[in-house]
C-alpha cells in the first residue's frame, strides 16, 4: 500500500459516520451507463453516492438531496472526486423530486436509502438513539418545527398512542401512552433518558427483559412522527415515477415494514393498475401499468454483510423499471 492510496481523514470520518448497505446490490440493479442522469434522494454520508458516481463519466449527472444539513458538508468534499458533474439540492426528497418535475428533468435513475444514518443515530445531542440521554430532539432537518418532545409534552393520549401503535408497532401503546400523559404534567419531558424510563415503567415486567432495548419501537414511531417519514415516501414515490425516462430504474432500500408494505403496494398498484371486477373478461377501466417490478422478492443483505454491519439485517430492496 503507498501512501496515496491511504484514506484521507475525511474518508476515515465518512466511513465511520454511516457504512451503506446493500450498496453492490444496488449499482448491480441500477445498471448505470457512464452518460446516466441519476438521483440519489437520500444522500448521506455518500456511501451509495460514490459507488454509483465512479461509474458516470464527463457526460453523466448526479444530483442529490437531503434534509439533515450535514449531508451538503459530505457533498461538497466528494464533489470534484468524479468526473460526472454533480448538484446538490438541501431539503426533502418529496419535495425536491416535484420540483425537479415541475422543471421538466428526466432522470434515468432514482434511488432512495430510507435507512437513519449513523451520523445521525450516534451525533448523542440529536436525540435520535436510546442509549444516549439527550435533548429529545429527533429531527433530520434541524429547522423543522416539530421535536420529540413537542409531541410528547402537547399531543393528545388518544395520537400518542396511535403514533406508538401504528408507526412503532408497539404492543403497549395504550399504556405507555397513558403514562406519558401522566407523568408530563408534574414534569415535562426534555431528555432521552426520561422516555426510556417511562416506557421501562409502563410496560410489564417481563417485556422489560429481552434481548433489546424496550424503548426502541417507542423511539422509532417518534422518529417517523417528527420527520413525516412515511407521508414523505408516500409523495415521493409517485413524483420519482414521473421523473423517470422510459426504461429508467427506481430502487428504493427500506428499513422496516411500514416501509417497505408502502413501496410494495406502490409498486404493484403501478404494475397491475387495473381496477375492473376479477370476472371481467377484458379490461374496461383503460388503466395502463406505468412500471415492470425487476425485484418479485425484495434483495436482502448477504451473510457477510450482516456479520460485518449488524445494522444492515433489516434492510429490504426492491426495484422497478419505468415503461
Amino acid at each position: 500500500m503507498t501512501l496515496s492510496s491511504l484514506p484521507t481523514a475525511f474518508e476515515m470520518e465518512r466511513r465511520m459516520a454511516h457504512v451503506p448497505v446493500l450498496t453492490e446490490e444496488l449499482v448491480d440493479i441500477l445498471d448505470v451507463r457512464p452518460d446516466s442522469r441519476v438521483v440519489d434522494c437520500t444522500f448521506g454520508a455518500g456511501g451509495h453516492a460514490s459507488a454509483v458516481a465512479r461509474l458516470l463519466s464527463a457526460d453523466g449527472m448526479l444530483l442529490a438531496c437531503d434534509r439533515d444539513p450535514v449531508a451538503e458538508r459530505y457533498f461538497r468534499e466528494l464533489r470534484g472526486t468524479w468526473p460526472c458533474s454533480m448538484v446538490f439540492h438541501p431539503g426533502n426528497f418529496a419535495e425536491t423530486l416535484s420540483r425537479l418535475n415541475g422543471l421538466d428533468m428526466r432522470a434515468t435513475h432514482v434511488y432512495m436509502d430510507l435507512g437513519v444514518s449513523s451520523m445521525q443515530v450516534d451525533t448523542e445531542d440529536r436525540g435520535f438513539s436510546y442509549s444516549y440521554d439527550a435533548p429529545l430532539d429527533m429531527r433530520m432537518d434541524s429547522m423543522g418545527d416539530i421535536t420529540a418532545a413537542k409531541i410528547l409534552n402537547e399531543w393528545e393520549e388518544e395520537d400518542l398512542g396511535r403514533v406508538f401503535r401504528e408507526y412503532g408497532e408497539e404492543r403497549y401503546a395504550r399504556r405507555i401512552a397513558r403514562a406519558v400523559v401522566r407523568n408530563r404534567r408534574s414534569k415535562p419531558y426534555s431528555r432521552t433518558a426520561e422516555l426510556v424510563d417511562t416506557v421501562k415503567g409502563a410496560i410489564p415486567t417481563p417485556a422489560r427483559f429481552g434481548s433489546r432495548n424496550p424503548a426502541r419501537r417507542v423511539f422509532q414511531a417518534l422518529r417517523i412522527a417528527v420527520n413525516d417519514e412515511l407521508g414523505s415516501l408516500r409523495r415521493a414515490l409517485p413524483e420519482a415515477v414521473s421523473l423517470l425516462e422510459p426504461d429508467g430504474v427506481l430502487a428504493v432500500i427500506s428499513f422496516h415494514s411500514l416501509e417497505d408494505r408502502i413501496v410494495k403496494e406502490f409498486f404493484g398498484s403501478q404494475a397491475e393498475p387495473c381496477t375492473c371486477p376479477p370476472d371481467f373478461p377484458i379490461c374496461a377501466c383503460g388503466n395502463e401499468p406505468s412500471l415492470e417490478i425487476l425485484t418479485r422478492k425484495p434483495v436482502l443483505p448477504g451473510e457477510c454483510e450482516s456479520e460485518l454491519n449488524p445494522r444492515s439485517t433489516s434492510a429490504k430492496l426492491r426495484a422497478s423499471r419505468r415503461l
